[in-house]
């Protein structure tokens, strides 16, 4: 097995302004550690405001050229970025595991899932025509085309390095807007790398640049006038902050903040399909995704008792291990933030009075007893009162909430605060049409427990879980970085109809 290397001195990464390396200049940093010792692998520059602004500049100046670009040329520019990044997938997958904590199999299905909607967006020439009507009226003619924004910024989160990143780049380039990427200070690497193979690809020095920083620089991308609308995925406080910042300075915006996503199991149900889908989506990627189900929900005590016993013997054979361990079920947690916080969860739930079927807290694996690790916990006896089925825990803890009936289980995720995804797992299809059609929630899986769209329909939850009338990728993408103009054009014959002082209609 081949372990990273982690530097005896850490490293010190770059800004990526302009096609180039800049290095920092406000002086603040922060660390980027290697889950699996807990030590510090780089540091990472703040940008402050200065720093964005001309960020910013440098953005605005690029978009002028790209922007008149032709969507075919563009598309051309996202085709040979697919190639550059097959060329280098593992060692991205191996970059991404090493700074995230993820297993490299689940770094690989990242990096996948973010080159989906790179593809859908190669497909802007066919995205970007518009409409037309001949003869709305007597020899008038009427069409629309969507044009650019200018420069829009993103801000993305630890999670996923490359998808999200990618998620919001792809189609925004496409359209022909210049891009300003804040990732996550936490795993910056990759987006770095990507950004450096865009270049390659041909994209033009400046189009994309990557700005590391926190509170400081968000809220230069914010408030400057010279970004037109900002994509942000993260916790939902600061989603419901940088959404009403945005639209209080006329910005566009789609933000994306927490999830409760539930699993309802009915009687009826394959049993072991459900404890898989189960422990593969409440566990995978040590729960550290917006899309992890962290909520089963058994329709019926003899359900509840089969499926707690199932889950609990499964989750005795889950393996724990190194990001890089080819045999590990799930890698560490990002950070010791992360790991502190999921054990405060625990301790709450007992505190609730939930019962602690299987507890991971004190996970420790042999030779990485500084690691940022934490076993799967499971709970049982769930209610929805408790505050660890009303908050995110955003780790490998299972919570088990008992409903009475069907109409129980539709009410638990149709009246939670958060509205992100939930599945349905049965074997008749009555019940599962009228479950998609009255579940509150923005991403239903029949049958299936991620249930995140391809990547040309849309990605996006509904209430406390997502801020905007536009979501990720697929069509809304398009829409959402773009305008549209309407054209009505008239080119008369040499027949004067002198002045008119109604309003045109097309009778």
């Amino acid at each position: 097995m081949i372990h990273p290397k982690v530097p005896a001195e850490p490293s010190e990464l770059t800004h990526f302004i302009g096609g180039k390396h800049i290095p920092g200049t406000s002086g603040s940093y922060g660390e980027v550690y290697d889950p699996n010792s807990g030590e510090v692998r780089a540091r990472v520059p703040l940008a402050d405001r200065a720093e964005t602004e001309a960020a910013i500049a440098v953005a605005v100046e690029a978009q002028r050229e790209w922007g008149e670009w032709n969507p075919q040329r563009r598309a051309r520019v996202l085709l040979r970025f697919l190639q550059l990044v097959e060329r280098e997938r593992e060692a991205l997958a191996r970059l991404l595991s090493s700074e995230h904590g993820k297993t490299i199999a689940d770094a690989h299905g990242d990096i996948q899932r973010g080159l989906e909607v790179v593809e859908f967006a190669a497909g802007i020439p066919h995205l970007l025509k518009g409409e037309f009507t001949d003869n709305a009226g007597t020899g008038i003619d009427v069409h629309s085309l969507r044009a650019p924004l200018g420069v829009v910024a993103g801000i993305t989160p630890f999670n996923f390095p490359a998808m999200i990143p990618l998620w919001q780049a792809a189609p925004a380039l496409a359209c022909g807007n210049a891009f300003i990427l804040k990732p996550s200070e936490r795993a910056p690497s990759v987006p770095l790398r990507l950004a450096e193979l865009f270049l390659e690809a041909g994209l033009p020095a400046g189009v994309l640049n990557v700005v590391n920083g926190a509170r400081e620089s968000v809220d230069a991308l914010l408030e400057d006038t010279r970004v037109a609308a900002l994509g942000f995925v993260g916790s939902t406080p600061v989603a419901a902050h940088v959404y009403a910042t945005a639209a209080a300075h006329g910005k566009r915006a789609q933000c994306f903040g927490g999830a409760k996503n539930h699993l309802i199991v009915m009687p009826d149900a394959d049993l072991d399909q459900a404890v898989d889908a189960l422990i593969g989506a409440g566990y995978g990627s040590a729960g550290e995704r917006c899309m992890a189900v962290s909520v089963a929900v058994p329709v019926g005590e003899a359900t509840a008792d089969a499926l707690v016993a199932r889950l609990k013997e499964r989750i005795g054979t889950l393996r724990i291990g190194r990001s890089d361990d080819p045999e590990a079920d799930f890698g560490p947690l990002v950070g010791r933030d992360a790991v502190d916080r999921v054990r405060a969860y625990i301790d709450l739930g007992v505190a609730e009075g939930a019962e602690l079927v299987v507890d991971g807290r004190d996970f420790v694996l042999p030779g990485h007893e500084n690691g940022f690790f934490a076993g799967a916990s499971l709970f049982d006896r769930v209610t929805p009162g408790m505050r660890i089925h009303r908050e995110e825990i955003f780790g490998p803890v299972l919570s088990v909430v008992r409903a009475a009936d069907y109409e129980e289980a539709l009410r638990l995720p149709s009246e939670h605060t958060f509205g992100n995804g939930v599945a349905i797992f049965t074997r008749d299809g009555d019940t599962a049409r009228d479950f998609t059609r009255r579940v509150n929630t923005g991403m239903v899986g029949v049958n299936v427990p991620i249930p995140v769209p391809v990547a040309y329909h849309t990605f996006g939850g509904w209430k406390r879980s997502g801020f905007g009338d536009l979501n990720q990728h697929g069509p809304d993408s398009i829409r959402f970085y773009t305008r549209t103009k309407t054209v009505t054009s008239r080119w008369p014959a040499g027949l004067r109809e002198g002045a008119s002082f109604t309003i045109p209609t097309m009778g």
